[in-house]
C-alpha cells in the first residue's frame, strides 16, 4: 500500500488565556508574576522575545530558555543548572502544561508564559502574545517604549501579519515537511511570490507598516534571519537564498541590527534544533558550518529611507548579562 502523504497543518493553540491590565481574564498584568519560556531556535517564540525586549519588559517578565535540542519529552531545561529552570522548578516545560491541565497529551510549544506562583501555564498562544504585550502591559512598559501596534494601523497590521503567516511564516514549514509534491510547490510559489511582493513593498519604506516597527516587523524578521541558515537548504525553499534577494536582504540586516532583533539571535541554537531535531528531514543529524554569518552586520543603507526605528521612542539598553547571545563568528 501506497504511504499516505498528508499536508503539514499547524496546530492551533490550545491554551489562548489573556494576561490583562484590568485582570478581567483572572490573570492581572503583575510585574515579576510571569516567567516566559521560550526556546531561542523557535521563530514563534523569538516574537515575544523581541517584543519583550523592545519594551522593556525584562524585569516584569522574567525568561527562561530552553535547550534547542528537544527529546520525546519535548522543551527541556537541561541549559540550567541541575537541568531544572531555576525559577519554576522544573526540568521540563510539560510539566507547567500539566500543572494547568492534569492529563493533558497536546504538544508542549514555546513561546509559553507560566505563573510562578502556581507553576500552571497561562498561555501558549503565540500569535497574539506580541501585541499583548504591546497593548496590556503598557504600565510597565520602559521609558521611551515604541508603540507596536498602532491603533490606528492595526487594521493594515492585522492585515498584512496574515498574509505573512499564512505564506511566510507558515509556509517555510509547508514546504519543508509536506510529503506531497504538488502541495510543497503550491506552498513553494506563494512562499516566493509573497517575499517579492514585500520585496516590492519595502523598496521604498522602511518598515511594512507605518514609518516605524511594529509587529509585523517583528513576525517577518523572525522568518527571514532564518532562511539562509535553515530554510533555503533544510526546508527546501530555494529559488533564493535572502542574500539573493536585494531588498529584503537589506531590510532584515537593518532589524538584525536594530538594539532588540539581532542581540536576540542565536544561530547556533537555531541550527542545532533544525538540523539535529528533524530526523526525518535531516537522518544524519548533520549540522551544515554554513552560512558566513559576519555579513549580518554589513551596511544596509536604508536609513536614508523614510521613518525611524522607535518613532517617537528611544532603543532599548543592552541585555541583562544572563540573557546576552554569542557574538557572530
Amino acid at each position: 500500500m501506497a504511504e499516505e502523504k498528508k499536508e503539514f497543518k499547524r496546530s492551533l493553540s490550545h491554551f489562548t488565556d489573556r494576561i490583562t491590565a484590568d485582570g478581567s481574564s483572572g490573570w492581572p498584568v503583575e510585574a515579576g508574576r510571569y516567567r516566559l519560556v521560550v526556546s531561542r531556535a523557535c521563530p514563534w517564540a523569538n516574537r515575544a522575545l523581541i517584543a519583550r525586549r523592545l519594551l522593556g519588559l525584562e524585569s516584569a517578565i522574567s525568561l527562561a530558555v530552553a535547550d534547542p535540542i528537544q527529546d520525546e519529552r519535548s522543551w527541556r531545561f537541561t541549559l540550567d543548572p541541575d537541568g531544572r529552570d531555576p525559577v519554576l522548578g522544573i526540568r521540563f516545560l510539560a510539566e507547567a502544561y500539566l500543572a494547568r491541565e492534569p492529563g493533558y497529551t497536546g504538544g508542549v510549544s514555546v513561546p509559553a508564559i507560566v505563573d510562578v506562583p502556581s507553576g500552571r501555564l497561562v498561555t501558549n498562544d503565540y500569535p497574539n502574545i506580541p501585541a499583548e504585550l504591546a497593548t496590556e502591559w503598557t504600565a510597565l512598559h520602559r521609558a521611551g517604549a515604541p508603540d507596536l501596534y498602532p491603533r490606528e494601523l492595526r487594521d493594515e497590521i492585522d492585515a498584512i501579519a496574515e498574509d505573512i503567516f499564512r505564506d511566510v511564516n507558515n509556509g517555510v514549514y509547508v514546504c519543508g515537511f509536506t510529503r506531497d509534491q504538488a502541495k510543497y510547490e503550491r506552498a513553494f510559489t506563494a512562499l516566493f511570490d509573497r517575499l517579492d511582493a514585500l520585496s516590492e513593498r519595502l523598496e521604498n519604506r522602511r518598515y511594512l507598516v507605518g514609518d516605524s516597527i511594529t509587529v509585523a516587523d517583528i513576525n517577518l524578521f523572525v522568518t527571514l534571519v532564518r532562511f539562509d541558515a535553515v530554510y533555503h537548504g533544510h526546508f527546501k525553499c530555494n529559488r533564493n537564498k535572502l542574500t539573493e534577494m536585494p531588498v529584503l536582504w537589506a531590510y532584515a540586516r537593518d532589524l538584525f541590527q536594530t538594539p532588540g532583533f539581532g542581540d536576540t539571535i542565536d544561530f547556533d541554537h537555531i541550527k542545532r534544533h533544525y538540523y539535529v531535531v528533524h530526523h526525518e528531514i535531516n537522518p544524519s543529524g548533520i549540522v551544515p558550518a554554513g552560512p558566513v554569518l559576519t555579513e549580518w552586520t554589513t551596511a544596509h543603507g536604508r536609513e536614508s529611507l523614510p521613518g525611524s526605528p522607535f518613532g517617537q521612542g528611544t532603543p532599548p539598553p543592552a541585555p541583562p548579562e544572563a540573557e546576552r547571545v554569542p557574538p557572530l563568528g
